[in-house]
């Protein structure tokens, strides 16, 4: 068994395996692997005997199973029905009856538990001690098989992240690129008969090597640590905006395409580092709910607002204009038509807490780890088109995150995020029909409240912008 499950690196695979090998060898009717979930410190079933995928999770101090995970020892439960740990409600829903269990840990090797394994009902006599020894060996088996998994799935959201966000600057990028040469096919051709022509084609051949090295810089942004890629990344988006800028006015051929590039660039990381201010959150986000309202026209997307008069906070009004916009627009182009948004804000302790939050599509977990990784987009580069801002599934520049990301490292503001896939469309590729009425899954727009998106922004109360906050 060990050299078959350790040897599996797909999720898909690997635990039906687990669970067929664990029954056989220790004779019993069913098993069970259940994992704990830091976010929501539950303990979930990813696969159990005739059950699909997640379908049961209880708190991880409840049942049996929390027991075990909890003190990180076996235990030996022969008479489910004399044991108060027992949580009968896993029964009732999966209408499996447990008449007796062994349940053991799962350690990993920097002895830290991620969860349990656990066979049900014996079919001969009653669990031994010799039962426990065979499942605790089987266990570190799974345990090892479990860590393999999940770096495995981590190599591969990250090589999908590296993959899709080369993808999605190629598809950006294509305007600029395609002026870029044809400013240099113009000058080759009306310029060739005059002297100094050398010197410019030489001139443009040193630009599209410079980019070239960007794009390298940028590949190799998605090999890098988190820390690593947290502060480079700042400092990447200002390099290639001081680039651009140093390239304007060097050569009129080039002028029209450098300053489509520079507008980008620019919308993401230009702002006035000076504009410290005294800013009313409420007055500012009003503003921009409205601006949203009429900026989406013909879409019939709610935006509700719960904005306490919470007094003013020092900081720049630029930078949190374009990253409260950002967040909006993205909330609106993610919301199906008949669906609703809702910008709120609190006091907590110091500090104000802002939300955005749509009830719309959601983002799928795996796309939820790469975020904010830098022009990444969640849908797949050939499953969008770029539409006008603010129509739904508007596949845009990727930028608004990004532009997020940057100015809360420059100005000390944190930002953070939650999201639910609709459960309908589960997959990238998987498509709504942007307006809730028109959905065959759901009967109203009730129906569509379970999934969505909230950003989160923490701003210190006492802080300034751009040396505090």
């Amino acid at each position: 068994m060990g050299q078959i499950i350790t040897s599996e690196m797909s999720f898909d695979v690997l635990f039906p395996l687990v669970i067929e090998h664990t029954n056989s060898i220790m004779d019993t009717e069913a098993s069970s692997v259940f994992l704990f979930d830091e976010k929501t410190e539950e303990l979930w079933s990813l696969v159990s005997t005739n059950l699909k995928r997640s379908e049961i999770r209880i708190p991880a101090t409840q049942g049996i199973a929390g027991w075990v995970f909890q003190h990180m020892t076996h235990t030996v439960v022969n008479d489910t029905s004399l044991d108060p740990r027992f949580n009968a409600s896993v029964d009732a829903k999966t209408g499996f009856h447990t008449k007796n269990t062994l349940c053991v840990p799962l350690i990993t090797r920097q002895k830290t538990c991620i969860g349990t394994l656990q066979v049900l009902n014996k079919r001969e006599g009653a669990f031994t001690n010799d039962d426990v020894d065979v499942l605790t060996s089987l266990s570190n088996y799974v345990t090892v098989a479990l860590e393999n998994s999940r770096l495995y799935d981590d190599l591969k959201a990250i090589n999908k992240a590296k993959d899709r966000a080369i993808s999605h600057l190629s598809h950006e990028l294509k305007t600029p690129l395609a002026l870029i040469s044809a400013a240099i096919s113009a000058a080759s051709s009306k310029l060739g008969s005059l002297s100094g022509i050398d010197r410019h084609m030489a001139m443009a051949e040193r630009n599209v090597r410079r980019l070239l090295r960007l794009q390298e810089e940028i590949d190799g942004i998605m090999n890098e640590t988190a820390a690593e890629y947290k502060a480079m990344i700042s400092r990447l988006v200002e390099d290639a905006f001081h680039f651009v800028e140093h390239q304007r006015g060097v050569d009129p051929a080039y002028e029209e395409a450098l300053a489509l590039v520079s507008g980008f660039i620019g919308s993401i990381y230009k702002t006035d580092r000076e504009s410290v201010e005294r800013i009313s959150p409420r007055e500012l986000l009003h503003g921009i709910c409205d601006a949203g309202r009429s900026a989406m026209g013909e879409r019939k997307v709610g935006i509700a607002e719960d904005l306490a008069d919470e007094g003013e906070i020092t900081g720049n009004r630029i930078a949190l204009k374009k990253v409260f916009e950002g967040l909006l627009r993205n909330a609106i182009e993610n919301t199906p038509d008949e669906g609703r948004i809702e910008v709120t804000t609190r006091l907590d302790d110091t500090r104000l807490v802002v939300e955005i939050r749509d009830f719309g599509t959601g983002i799928t977990p795996e796309n939820q780890k790469l975020i904010f990784t830098g022009f990444f987009h969640t849908q797949e580069t050939d499953h969008y088109s770029t539409k006008t801002p603010y129509a739904f599934n508007a596949g845009g520049s990727g930028a608004d995150l990004l532009r997020a990301k940057v100015f809360s490292e420059r100005y000390g503001f944190s930002i953070g995020f939650e999201s639910t896939r609709c459960a309908f469309i589960p997959e990238d590729t998987d498509e709504c029909p942007g307006r809730i009425s028109r959905c065959s899954f759901i009967d109203d727009a009730s129906g569509c409240r379970a999934s969505g998106t909230t950003f989160s922004l923490t701003i210190p109360l006492e802080k300034t912008a751009g040396e505090t906050f």
